[in-house]
C-alpha cells in the first residue's frame, strides 16, 4: 500500500516470510500523519507479524510522527509482538537520542 497524497511522504508495505516491513519515505508530519495511521492500523493489530518500519528514505519526523510510532510500540508491547525500527538516519537518531525515545525502539543491524 502506498500513501502518496502528497509527494512529500510515502509509506509503502511489503510482506514477506511472515515480517512486514514498512518503508517510510520524504516527510512524516501533522498533514500526512492520518495516511500514516491508515496504512499502519491493520498491521499494528497483526501479532502474528514481525512489524518492522525502515525509515532509510525518511527526511524528517515532528512530534505527531513520533507519537505515532510511540503508540505502535505500546500497541505492539501490549501484545507482545515484535516492533523493530531499522536504518534510522542520523538526523532522525539524533531527535531520537535528544527526546530520550532512542532507547524504546529495537534497532536492527543494517543489512548491507
Amino acid at each position: 500500500m502506498n500513501t502518496n497524497k502528497n509527494d512529500k511522504f510515502s509509506a509503502t508495505s511489503q510482506l514477506e516470510n511472515g515480517t512486514c516491513t514498512v518503508y517510510l519515505r520524504g516527510e512524516l508530519d501533522l498533514s500526512v500523519a492520518p495516511d500514516f495511521r491508515q496504512v499502519m492500523e491493520p498491521l499494528v493489530g497483526d501479532e502474528a507479524l514481525h512489524l518492522v518500519i525502515n525509515m532509510k528514505d525518511l527526511k524528517y519526523i515532528d512530534s505527531t510522527g513520533i507519537g505515532i510510532l510511540l503508540s505502535i510500540l505500546k500497541a505492539r508491547h501490549g501484545m507482545k509482538a515484535e516492533f523493530l525500527v531499522e536504518e534510522v538516519p542520523d538526523q532522525i537518531q539524533k531527535l531520537f537520542d535528544m527526546t530520550g525515545i532512542a532507547k524504546f525502539f529495537a534497532a536492527q543491524e543494517n543489512s548491507q
